[in-house]
């Protein structure tokens, strides 16, 4: 059983990629961090050393924190947000409990700068469908929880990435875009790490069928590209599709991982019919 206030890799890992998932700080010292540059999917780095000044920003979110084994480092930084009024857990083991889970982690140097408020920028062309939707779900579900989408016409992208600092992605010759028979989505989950989680596996051949008009690929694929190209129809507001479109990817990761094999017998759910004594 474990000790009050924490959480066990196992119920942390049910919990990444759902929108209920708390926000997981990651407080591992410089040194231990560079030893392993990898994050725990969807985490913040922050230092223990100044929780105090960061603690506030969080009022409204239940937090997770992991540093290296699970000690002294997340016990401290885990009371003191409680001390501010956000709920707080500890990882039990840390970061070096979930690493020999052989849960996925994101290699740092795969991400793009953060801006001021520790976000990451990207930007894309406007109109989105199917990539461009399931991209931004899996960076927020994943990756980062605050990221940001510029969703921009298509010959403004390289300027805007330039200007703004955003990274380009689903546009041609951009490193997040198709290679070969790979969709945008397929590059992203193999090159964040991603990949050891069964569920996007499962997921990943069904936006490639969807994106890149490849129906043979997965039965859902047909499906996924009629409600992304409804919503498209629905929304004028790129941001409000993308919104939508969440709700619409969640519900695909969560049969991915969990309802593959559940069937729908009509039949089943009719009351029996009265025996006549």
């Amino acid at each position: 059983m474990p000790a009050p206030n924490t959480i066990t890799v196992e119920k942390l890992a049910r919990l990444i990629g759902t929108p209920s998932q708390p926000l997981l700080i990651d407080v591992r010292t410089e040194e231990d961090f560079a030893a392993d540059p990898r994050l725990l999917p969807a985490s913040i780095r922050r230092s223990h050393e100044n929780v105090s000044d960061w603690a506030p920003d969080l009022l409204g979110r239940t937090a997770v924190v992991a540093c290296q084994k699970g000690a002294k480092l997340s016990e401290g930084t885990a009371a003191w947000l409680r001390h501010e009024g956000v709920p707080a857990e500890t990882l039990e083991g840390g970061a070096a409990a979930w690493a020999a889970a052989g849960l996925p982690m994101v290699p740092e140097e795969k991400l793009p700068p953060r801006d001021r408020q520790g976000r990451t920028l990207w930007v894309t062309r406007a109109r989105p469908k199917v990539d461009r939707i399931a991209c931004p779900w899996l960076i927020r579900r994943f990756v980062d929880r605050d990221a940001v989408f510029l969703f921009v016409p298509p010959a403004e992208v390289a300027g805007v990435a330039e200007r703004f600092g955003a990274v380009p992605f689903d546009v041609e010759g951009a490193y997040w875009s198709h290679r070969g028979d790979l969709c945008t989505f397929d590059v992203m989950v193999e090159e964040l790490g991603l990949s050891a989680f069964p569920a996007l596996s499962r997921l990943a051949p069904i936006v490639r069928g969807a994106d890149t008009a490849r129906p043979d690929l997965a039965p859902q694929a047909a499906g996924l590209l009629s409600i992304s190209l409804g919503l498209s129809r629905m929304y004028a507001d790129d941001l409000a599709q993308l919104d939508a479109g969440m709700i619409v990817y969640d519900a695909l990761y969560r049969w991915c991982r969990d309802a593959v094999d559940e069937t729908h017998d009509w039949v089943s759910h009719q009351p029996k019919a009265r025996v006549k004594a």
